[in-house]
């Protein structure tokens, strides 16, 4: 069954939708909802960036998707997350990626939401194609087997940071 929570490709994340999934029906029920958007730079490695095709194999992303929800579960048992991640070629400024947190409290809020993008980063099979006036380069996309302990770990002492 799939998570309305969870997507990735070609659509633009609607911000206001995620907060609005993860804020839960009864009023009040979170002290806290918490947005990430991240946006295509306009210059990356010292070069300026005219466009970047993300790709990714989107069933595998949803499953290493639903392991950082889940992971999120069991560090912050009453936070829950949406997130979106485009495909497809975007130019600078656009959305490539959007993350809803809600939590009772502000702290594991903020702290659920980056330690979305930091495990992102670090297990979904996402590869970034970026093009520069002079040339391109593959950005390294995630590097890290979900189950490694040490790169969870990681990431959660930069989400408390």
């Amino acid at each position: 069954m799939s998570d309305p929570r969870l997507a990735i490709g070609p659509r633009v994340p609607d911000v206001g939708a995620l907060a609005a999934l993860v804020a839960g029906d009864e009023p009040g029920a979170h002290g806290a909802v918490v947005t990430f958007v991240g946006l295509v730079r306009a210059s990356n490695l010292g070069r300026q960036v005219v466009r970047l095709e993300y790709e990714a194999y989107e069933p595998l992303a949803l499953r290493a998707f639903g392991i950082i929800r889940d992971e999120v579960a069991g560090r912050w048992p009453a936070a829950r997350v949406a997130f979106h991640h485009r495909t497809g070629t975007l130019g600078p400024g656009e959305v490539s990626v959007a993350i809803a947190a809600a939590s009772p409290r502000r702290a594991d809020a903020f702290a659920a939401c980056r330690y979305v993008i930091e495990r992102l980063k670090q297990v979904a099979p996402i590869w970034k194609h970026e093009y520069f006036e002079d040339g391109d380069a593959w950005i390294e996309g995630a590097v890290a087997d979900p189950s490694d302990e040490q790169a969870r770990e990681e990431a959660f002492r930069r989400s408390c940071a």
